[in-house]
């Protein structure tokens, strides 16, 4: 089955997504994009993520990991 420019499956031909329509419609199927079009999983999915990686760091590893951003974003020239 061919993807959408989000990744997203769809059926190849306009009955097949007429039947994947209905199918959502009568709750055969459950819809499971946001308003935007987004995968509602991968949405929650990646708001927990940055969250969840800094819990599970100590405080030395975190200002490490700042510190090496900063001399890489600062150490640029610009032209």
């Amino acid at each position: 089955m061919p993807r959408g420019p989000k990744g997203e499956k769809h059926p190849r031909d306009v009955i097949g997504a007429a039947v994947v329509i209905g199918k959502i419609a009568a709750g055969e199927i459950e819809d499971i994009t946001t308003e935007d079009g987004k995968n509602a999983a991968a949405v929650a999915l990646g708001r927990m993520g940055g969250k969840a990686r800094a819990d599970n760091m100590s405080a030395k590893r975190r200002k490490e990991i700042a510190s090496k951003a900063a001399k890489s974003r600062w150490s640029k020239s610009r032209v």
